[in-house]
């Protein structure tokens, strides 16, 4: 990883930079390091951003939904004694991204989502009945990324770990469901956070209708689309993906 965590109190993050802060939220098998392009280049362009640990598989087994997960955050930003914050959400990061802004908006300045759930998630938590078949989890992380060679020996390894660990599993089960639960159609509609959904137009996780779906539920929404590029398009194009969010970002004057 390129930067090192900080520890203060029961908080661990990533903290880059100077400026509007940007809270990066990392998805359900995503590192922090996925986000290093995203780090380096906003931390040098007048933002300071932050990228907390979430305590996906560290929370009690009942505390294990988005619901916790976007009260975490709230006390994160408090403990931060932070205001005006844009928040970038991965996956099941752009979810709690979603769900913290509906339950707090006063403090959120402009939302980022990019493959999020919040709704569809067919393809959370499902397919690990072989999980001990390395060839088919590799697989597995493949299918995330347009271009297969994106998910190196590492990420498939943590993947690996991750789903062969049977706390970890439970828990990854049970943000699965907890993701259903907390579908979003209902409250997107009410929710006017200015926000910039980036979108792989080869996303077989969350498939590009669901891209168009938030864009349509979401009234103060702007839809950009990067070609060839699967579930991480900050991982897998990430110059392309941060101009897209520069650009915007410039224009709204955040």
């Amino acid at each position: 990883m390129a930067h090192p965590l900080k520890k203060e109190k029961e908080y661990r993050y990533i903290e880059v930079g100077e400026g509007t802060p940007i809270i990066v939220l990392h998805g359900l098998m995503g590192g922090l390091s996925n986000f290093d392009s995203v780090t380096n280049f906003f931390s040098d362009n007048g933002y300071k951003v932050i990228i907390p640990e979430l305590p996906i598989y560290t929370m009690s087994l009942i505390k294990t939904n988005v619901k916790s997960f976007a009260n975490y955050l709230k006390a994160f930003i408090d403990f931060k004694g932070l205001d005006d914050v844009i928040l970038l959400g991965n996956s099941l990061g752009g979810h709690i991204g979603l769900y913290h802004t509906k339950m707090y908006p006063e403090k959120i300045k402009a939302l980022v989502i990019t493959g999020s759930s919040g709704l569809y998630e067919s393809a959370m938590g499902s397919g690990y009945t072989k999980r001990s078949d390395y060839e088919v989890i590799k697989k597995k992380a493949q299918d995330v990324f347009y271009d297969p060679e994106v998910a190196t020996k590492e990420i498939v390894d943590e993947v690996y770990e991750t789903v062969n660990d049977r706390n970890k599993l439970i828990k990854t089960l049970a943000i699965a469901k907890s993701a259903i639960r907390h579908n979003m159609a209902k409250d997107l509609p009410k929710m006017t956070t200015p926000t910039c959904i980036i979108w792989g137009k080869n996303d077989t996780v969350t498939p590009p209708e669901v891209a168009k779906e938030f864009h349509e539920l979401l009234p103060n929404s702007e839809l950009f689309w990067i070609d060839k590029c699967g579930h991480a398009a900050m991982m897998e194009h990430p110059n392309e993906f941060n101009t897209i969010l520069n650009k915007w970002l410039q224009k709204n004057n955040f």
